[in-house]
């Protein structure tokens, strides 16, 4: 289908196509959903902490090295949420008999990098 797609069709942006939401079946448990939020509030700590840096004129070095942490925090979380994907998701959609799933897989694995 996505050759049948007109460019007014595409992320204006990105240029891909939007993203189409899916829900996941196998809802989150409350306590990993919560350690989740924890997570990412921590990582937007982090980077509203790099945006008071900017405002105190902070040795740019000094903000490379946040900048730093923050990009592995998000990418540890971003594996996180993968390895959860894959074993629920992914899982699933495969005892489904639904192969598509591995191919848009590789797809998040390519954003990942």
């Amino acid at each position: 289908m996505e050759g049948n797609t007109t460019k007014n069709e595409y992320d204006a942006v990105s240029g891909e196509p939007p993203c189409v939401c899916h829900q996941k079946a196998t809802p989150r448990r409350t306590e990993e959903l919560r350690q989740l939020k924890n997570r990412l509030s921590r990582i937007t700590g982090q980077l509203n902490g790099i945006g008071k840096m900017l405002d105190e004129n902070r040795y740019c070095g000094d903000i490379l090295v946040q900048v730093a942490a923050a990009e592995s925090a998000l990418q540890s979380f971003a594996y996180q949420i993968l390895q959860e994907h894959m074993e629920t998701c992914v899982a699933e959609e495969i005892r489904k008999g639904n192969l598509a799933v591995v191919g848009e897989t590789v797809d998040l694995l390519k954003k990942l990098k």
